[in-house]
C-alpha cells in the first residue's frame, strides 16, 4: 500500500508539474484506498478508503506545510 501511495503521489506531481501540492497526496491516498477495495473485492470499502486515506494524506501534507502541531512540547 505504501508503494502504491508513493508511486501515485510522485506520478501525479510530475504529471501536474506541482511537486508540493497537497492534492498530489490526496491522489496517492485515494489510490491506496482503491487498492484496498480491490483486495477486499468491495466497491464500498474501496470508495470509503479512497476518501478517508485521501483526506488524511491531504491534511497531513497541509499540516506539515503550515507547521501544525498536534501536541505541545513534553513537560520536564
Amino acid at each position: 500500500m505504501g508503494a502504491v501511495f508513493g508511486m501515485a503521489t510522485c506520478l501525479s506531481a510530475q504529471a501536474r508539474d506541482a511537486p508540493d501540492d497537497p492534492f498530489n497526496y490526496f491522489i496517492g491516498g485515494c489510490a491506496s484506498g482503491i487498492f484496498i477495495g480491490a483486495r477486499t473485492h468491495s466497491a464500498m470499502t474501496g470508495t470509503s478508503a479512497c476518501l478517508g486515506l485521501g483526506v488524511l494524506a491531504f491534511y497531513t501534507k497541509v499540516g506539515k506545510m503550515e507547521g501544525w502541531k498536534l501536541a505541545g512540547a513534553p513537560v520536564r
